[in-house]
């Protein structure tokens, strides 16, 4: 039997998770269980380059692993951790720290939209949270990292830095591939179909949030920005042109499993507020289990403990592997 690839992915838990997240991210992780050997990580230490209340951190940290499992990561088929209980990743990032550019963190895109809008904390972490996550990657030989198309180009250097290692000190690093899905990578805002729907948005209406009440979900999806168009094919997909109607149309597919062309086909005629509130329904119903299950698996708080530090364990074997690969190979002294 062939060996399974590996596949390491994970999200940060600055903000509450949303439906972008989950039909971006979490919903395609699902559906890989089966295929790989799955690490999926709650990136604790990426998210204190922005300030985090301590409190609040904590509580979205355990809410996002529970969400996780509600989802449908199973933790006896995939390794769910929580990122600073693994030492390796802030011992290989220094690491990588050596073996990446400063040219090349300065072109990163992200970092140059954080400085901007968090211009009174740009910090280091933000200027090398690339390398950071090019450890979390290389750490466990990765093969493939799904990712949003905003965390595209830092699995593009994540690959530079693993080439650049290998070249100087001989095969160490698996060279991973970014993998994003064909739909549902870019959930957009329902107050902004401009921009991608966000944890940090700081419109709240424009994101729905995994664990919100449907009543709240539905508010949000009758006031979505679509347009003026009044005629008989107004509901159509066309990104360019409607932007808030075809991000309608893309959430109502992938919570309904329709197809663009078979949803365009049953609203023919109709007008944007029965799409609003079949979409709004459809969202409804795709989160109630999930908010439901997580509900009951914060009352367990044993178990979810149990899931993290079971993990941490597993994670810590594979990661170890790597970080004392790399240590013999910079010639450092063994412990």
């Amino acid at each position: 039997m062939d060996k399974k690839k590996t596949m390491f992915s994970g999200i940060q838990p600055s903000g509450e998770l949303t439906l972008g997240s989950y039909i971006g991210a979490i919903k395609n992780w699902v559906s890989m269980i089966e295929d790989y050997d799955a690490y999926y990580c709650i990136v604790d230490l990426h998210a204190i380059t922005v300030r985090q209340e301590p409190a609040a951190l904590r509580r979205r940290i355990l809410e996002q692993l529970a969400q996780y499992i509600a989802c449908g990561l199973d933790p006896e088929k995939v390794t769910l951790f929580i990122q600073s209980h693994v030492s390796a990743h802030a011992e290989l990032a220094w690491v990588l720290n050596c073996y990446t550019m400063f040219g090349e963190l300065s072109r990163m895109t992200q970092f140059k939209d954080k400085s901007a809008s968090h211009a009174d904390n740009i910090n280091g972490g933000l200027f090398t949270y690339p390398s950071l996550m090019a450890a979390d990657i290389l750490l466990y030989q990765a093969d493939l990292v799904p990712v949003g198309e905003d965390q595209k180009q830092h699995v593009e250097l994540c690959r530079d830095i693993a080439i650049r290692f290998n070249n100087a000190h001989g095969e160490t690093f698996k060279v991973p591939e970014a993998f994003i899905p064909k739909v549902g990578a870019r959930i957009m805002s329902l107050s902004e179909p401009t921009n991608k729907m966000s944890k940090s948005d700081k419109d709240p209406s424009g994101s729905v949030h995994l664990l919100e009440k449907p009543e709240d979900i539905m508010r949000k999806f009758k006031r979505a920005i679509t347009d003026s168009d009044t005629s008989a094919d107004c509901v159509r997909f066309s990104p360019s042109e409607k932007p808030g109607v075809s991000n309608l149309i893309q959430i109502y597919s992938c919570a309904s499993g329709k197809s663009i062309s078979d949803i365009e086909n049953e609203f023919a005629g109709r007008g944007y507020g029965d799409l609003k509130m079949t979409v709004g329904n459809a969202v409804v119903e795709t989160l109630r289990p999930i908010r439901e299950e997580t509900e009951r698996l914060l009352k367990d708080k044993a178990y979810l403990e149990e899931v993290y530090k079971m993990g941490a364990k597993k994670a810590e074997y594979a990661a170890g592997k790597t970080l004392g690969k790399v240590y013999r190979k910079l010639g450092f002294v063994s412990r």
